[in-house]
């Protein structure tokens, strides 16, 4: 569901409705006459609309977060806010930027529309910018020739059932959090052909890629238990809806989780 389109037809509708009202209709009622029932519900709510409209589409907008690849991060029933702007400011609807602001950077959070099926927004964390060289091989992270400082830490007990290893990752200017399942198999191969597929070379212990221009590298800090990547390639630029930068609730209501996250 385009959701963005039904905001603006709505919007354009409601306003149509409000302009005829304010500039014609209002001034053929009498004095302290009701406003007719088209007036009321449909001209009353364009000012909500615009605004929601606006907010949603240049500033702000919510993500819930659906799955476990973001563990230890992000949990699962997590509603976030997604910077729109942070990147450059694109006209709603066709997605077209038209005003350039930034770049992702290592270790961004980002919301993009999934490159197999765009309909479909992902949340990931940026691995590999245009340029670099990403190996993730034996579940250990190299970007261009330069192991990724990692330490373990407490392991993380994920929804009551089993502990998995935890380790701080330090990529970029981010110290996150991360999950690997030490006793799982090694198993990237490519789930579709990709645009780019020979930008990657895979093997039994894992995935090397060299990130093509206007394309981001992404993983989730759930390292065995989410395709990214490694699976379905590089996430256009023109596909990224904004960084992720806040948790505003928890369908947990665990309420010390409110705030930002790295």
């Amino acid at each position: 569901m385009n959701f963005a389109l039904i905001l603006l037809v709505c919007c354009l509708v409601t306003g149509l409705l409000w302009a005829a009202d304010k500039f014609h209709f209002r001034k053929l009622r009498a004095p302290g006459a009701p406003d007719p029932v088209w007036v009321e519900w449909g001209a009353s709510f364009f000012p909500v609309i615009l605004a929601v409209f606006f907010l949603r589409s240049f500033l702000v907008e919510p993500f819930k977060i659906p799955s476990g690849s973001m563990l230890p991060t992000l949990l699962v029933g997590d509603f976030i806010l997604v910077n729109k702007y942070t990147y450059g400011v694109r006209l709603p609807v066709i997605d077209k930027k038209v005003v350039e602001m930034s770049h992702p950077e290592r270790g961004d959070v980002i919301v993009f529309r999934y490159p197999p099926n765009p309909s479909l927004d992902y949340i990931k964390r940026v691995i590999g910018v245009p340029g670099d060289k990403i190996v993730y091989r034996n579940k250990h992270l190299t970007i261009n020739g330069q192991p990724v400082a990692t330490r373990q830490i407490d392991d993380f007990l994920a929804s009551g059932l089993s502990y998995t290893s935890r380790y701080i990752e330090h990529l970029g200017n981010v110290e996150h959090e991360i999950l690997i399942d030490e006793h799982s198999s090694v198993n990237a191969q490519p789930i579709v052909r990709y645009p780019y597929l020979n930008n990657c070379q895979y093997n039994t212990d894992g995935v090397s890629c060299v990130v093509p221009a206007g394309h981001y590298f992404v993983m989730g800090d759930n390292r065995d238990n989410s395709q990214d990547s490694r699976f379905w390639g590089f996430v256009p630029d023109e596909n990224i809806v904004g960084k992720a930068f806040f948790i505003w609730f928890n369908s947990s209501f665990d309420f010390k989780r409110l705030g930002g996250f790295h």
